[in-house]
């Protein structure tokens, strides 16, 4: 950013932070009184008075978005001309590949345009890239992408240098700098894909196998379903303070696909579709050794021509590259990156390593995505890299010494996701369509012997947002305070509050419940949000599946005095009477330093509390993990205060991490069998006790008792 750019910024900039993260009380019109005055204009003010943006602004001030962009943030805005809106309304109601007749447009005037929110949503949110203001110097030549709503490549006529965004767009007038951002015009409205996962797969040349193959099996059927077809509605969306929160009317349904471009395919010996079936066949003919599901099921695996069997080697194959979450290559994971670090909500501390688990089209089975150098600039992405002893450790203090996690090798191993920063040649990626997105990867993926034996025989942590999928799929996970603000009419941004039908995954046994989630922010919490409610509430929500085991379930709590008394239950369905109780009821207003418990600050203590772990574990309780800060001191990689290691860089913060896991007794769980956990309110005479289910483990009771190694703390 240039210096005068700074200049102008630099108190805008913290005041935009403290507002973007509307994490107190927030008003419904945004705060003015501390805003940075200076000789310019705010963006909003810039594109109101040019007489070639009036129709941009419109559409801004229909999803009230004007608010924002006169007061607080940072904001880098592709604004498109008059001209450009209109062609773009023309090009929508004409377009041959519209799912929705016209897109749903009753006509081609820009009022008409304006009769559609969700449009209007999308062309907006297209078209701002938050939290940071980026000159055209700042986008150097023009080669990689910019984040808005979605990751937009950008390129550079090589006529005139100028830039261009997602071969379409062109900055026309570039760099006017206002107090809060930087807008520049263009020629064009940034177009959305209109196209569903199959028909882009088939456009692709580079893909024909992968295509042909998910035609074959009956799956390109699957993967065309672009939303619920549901009109939501709420009875009551307040806050606790009285706040109107936004909340989603209808439900998104998208996926993400894994596809081998044939350059990899031809690496692994496969030419044509003949081919990629026998191979099929070789890596899935034997399944039922290691695919629990399907001998406990007693399904036989097909290697014959019925390609649309679910359990024919061909369509496991295909099955196993598609989720059923629709995610660009930066939300894969919540990896560090600028927006997050200037919202002050990446928690992760201590040399943590991003990761996720995600539920696959193969039935009941999952892959995980990692990231294991996250504070690089060229951060990888893996899926099911696998090393040994992962989540086991032989120092105190920290994931191990150097040599204990080996990379394992193997089929469907460490499978490398292409990406901006690394991708191969000029193979296709972070392809976005209507209802998901295509990402090509560098190696075979298979749900191979190993997976369940090797990758997934760890401490597994599954975050809520990633396996009740409606979050990633209705933009909701990734979102900061302002965004949601935005959805909210320039309300508040602190909270989402859903439906009660909202989720396929969670149930509700009662009217009384309030469902709502914590937009990313400064939170004692996994990944810097969670799914939470209160209310008379009762509920359950469906666990992901995982392979045949004996596990011990944790789920993670905050110690707090508004916080609820509730009883767990787990059953094999979602009805009542399948719930079997779960331990004597949790009360979360207990104290986390109450005898009952037994946390003590560890980083006091001479042993780094080897003793009290041992005591909070037969009380029944584990601390919470050290991969996060909470907001009392956020960790950082290069702060030496309180580390043990030197060469690791480790420490502890000053207050220890002050979240407990709470342990149930293990048992086993079968990988054919749903497992539905109820959280049910005990304390039916007070309802504004809150609930919260922000993650879940679950430890091969291997792990917790391995006689070598202990678990690590992250």
């Amino acid at each position: 950013m240039n210096k005068e750019l700074i200049k102008l910024s630099r108190r805008v900039l913290a005041f935009g932070l403290a507002g973007m993260a509307l994490l107190t009380a927030c008003n419904p019109e945004p705060d003015e009184s501390d805003l940075f005055t200076a000789t310019g204009e705010t963006a909003a003010d810039y594109i109101k008075r040019k007489p070639e943006l009036v129709a941009f602004n419109r559409i801004l001030n229909k999803v009230g978005m004007d608010r924002n962009l006169s007061a607080y943030g940072l904001y880098t805005c592709f604004i498109p001309t008059n001209d450009a809106v209109d062609a773009y309304i023309q090009k929508l109601y004409n377009d041959g590949d519209a799912k929705i007749p016209h897109n749903g447009l009753s006509g081609t005037a820009l009022d008409n345009l304006l009769e559609n929110d969700s449009l209007c949503r999308d062309i907006v949110f297209y078209h701002l890239h938050a939290n940071e203001a980026m000159t055209t110097i700042d986008m150097g030549s023009g080669s990689g992408s910019i984040s808005t709503m979605l990751r937009i490549p950008m390129t550079s006529d090589g006529s005139t240098g100028k830039i261009v965004l997602n071969q379409s767009a062109t900055i026309i007038q570039p760099d006017s700098l206002v107090t809060n951002g930087v807008v520049h015009v263009i020629d064009s409205v940034v177009p959305r894909n209109t196209r569903l996962l199959p028909e882009e797969l088939d456009r692709i040349s580079e893909f024909s196998i992968f295509a042909e193959a998910l035609r074959m099996t009956g799956l390109a059927e699957a993967v065309s379903v672009s939303s619920k077809n549901k009109e939501y509605t709420i009875s009551d969306s307040k806050d606790t303070n009285g706040d109107l929160l936004y909340h989603p009317e209808d439900c998104k349904v998208m996926f993400t696909i894994f596809a081998e471009p044939n350059s990899v395919m031809a690496k692994n010996g496969i030419h044509n579709i003949n081919d990629l079936i026998e191979y099929a066949n070789k890596q899935y003919g034997e399944a039922a050794n290691w695919y629990d599901y399907v001998s406990e099921k007693g399904i036989t695996v097909s290697t014959g021509d019925d390609y649309t069997n679910r359990f024919n080697a061909l369509n496991m194959f295909v099955a196993y590259h598609i989720l059923y979450a629709g995610m660009p290559e930066d939300e894969l994971v919540y990896e560090r990156s600028s927006k997050w670090q200037r919202a002050q909500t990446w928690n992760y501390t201590n040399g943590a390593m991003p990761f996720d688990y995600y539920e696959t089209m193969l039935p009941n089975t999952i892959l995980k995505i990692w990231q294991p150098e996250p504070m690089l600039a060229r951060k990888s992405l893996y899926i099911n890299r696998c090393v040994e002893l992962n989540t086991l450790t032989d120092e105190l203090g920290t994931m191990g010494s150097d040599g204990i996690h080996p990379l394992v090798e193997g089929v469907g191993l460490n499978v490398k996701i292409n990406r901006t920063t690394d991708k191969v040649d000029n193979t296709p990626w972070n392809i976005q369509t209507y209802n998901g997105y295509i990402h090509s990867i560098q190696d075979m993926l298979v749900y191979s012997a190993l997976v369940p034996q090797k990758v997934l025989h760890e401490r597994m942590r599954f975050d809520s947002t990633t396996f009740l999928v409606e979050f990633i799929n209705n933009g909701i996970r990734m979102s900061t305070s302002g965004e949601i603000s935005a959805l909210n009419g320039g309300g508040s941004g602190a909270r989402v509050a859903f439906p009660l039908d909202y989720f396929d995954n969670v149930v509700s046994y009662n009217s009384g419940n309030k469902f709502r989630y914590n937009v990313k922010g400064a939170y004692n919490a996994w990944q810097a949000d969670t799914f939470q409610g209160w209310g008379e509430y009762d509920l359950a929500i469906k666990l992901p599946p995982i392979p045949t085991g004996i596990y011990e379930l944790r789920i993670f709590y905050t110690p707090m005095s508004h916080g609820g008394m509730m009883q767990f239950y787990l059953g094999e369905n979602k009805s009542v009477q399948s719930m079997m109780a779960l331990d004597i009821p949790l009360d979360v207003r207990v104290p986390i330093d109450d005898p009952r418990i037994g946390w003590t600050n560890f980083a006091e203590e001479d042993d780094y509390g080897i003793a009290t772990d041992a005591a909070l574990r037969n009380h029944g309780y584990m601390r919470g993990i050290y991969s996060y800060a909470d907001h009392a001191e956020r960790g950082d990689l290069n702060t030496n205060k309180g580390k043990i290691d030197d060469q690791r860089n480790m420490r502890y913060t000053t207050t220890g991490n002050q979240s407990l896991r709470k342990l149930f007794t293990p048992r086993k769980y079968n990988q054919s069998e749903e497992y539905w956990f109820r959280i049910k309110n005990v304390i039916s005479d007070q309802q504004d006790l809150k609930w919260q289910f922000d993650y879940i483990e679950f430890v091969p009771l291997d792990v917790v008792n391995n006689p070598s190694y202990a678990e690590d703390w992250f």
